[in-house]
């Protein structure tokens, strides 16, 4: 590829677009029983923070639309990996929480991309990577602060 005369953080916006769109493709390819990288994402967040989400907070979180949210939570919860109940403090609202087949889920799927990983480890060391993660997280924290 051509170098171009691109401002550098054009280029590096660029670059994580497509770094993206390529990892978001392959990772569904590997995730078990037809799960969409949308339905892993809420799986891997409640993980991750715990707790109980409204679906508007949900979608706040992925900024993502309540109608994108509530048709990921509803494909979830078919699948009993969410628990989606009413919120006692307003009885209009719902809350969302994780299962313990969600937890199963989100494990096995951590486990199904273990060959993607083990095949990138041939092109970037533990050190490369992280390497590129305080500033890949340096970028993320600026702009998950600085959100429209």
């Amino acid at each position: 590829m051509e170098p171009t005369n691109d401002p550098p953080a054009f280029r590096l916006f660029t670059e994580i677009g497509i770094i993206e769109q390529l990892a978001r493709n392959r990772l569904e390819r590997g995730l078990p029983d037809g799960l969409k990288m949308a339905q892993f994402g809420v799986l891997n967040h409640l993980v991750r923070l715990g707790g109980q989400w409204s679906p508007a907070r949900l979608a706040s979180a992925f900024q993502v639309t309540k109608g994108a949210m509530t048709n990921t939570l509803q494909r979830l919860e078919k699948r009993e990996l969410v628990l989606v109940e009413a919120d006692p403090d307003d009885g209009r609202a719902k809350l969302v929480s994780l299962t313990e087949a969600g937890r199963e889920m989100r494990a096995r799927c951590v486990q199904s991309v273990g060959p993607l990983f083990s095949e990138l480890s041939r092109e970037l060391t533990d050190q490369d990577i992280a390497a590129a993660l305080p500033i890949l997280e340096r970028l993320r924290k600026y702009l998950d602060s600085h959100r429209p």
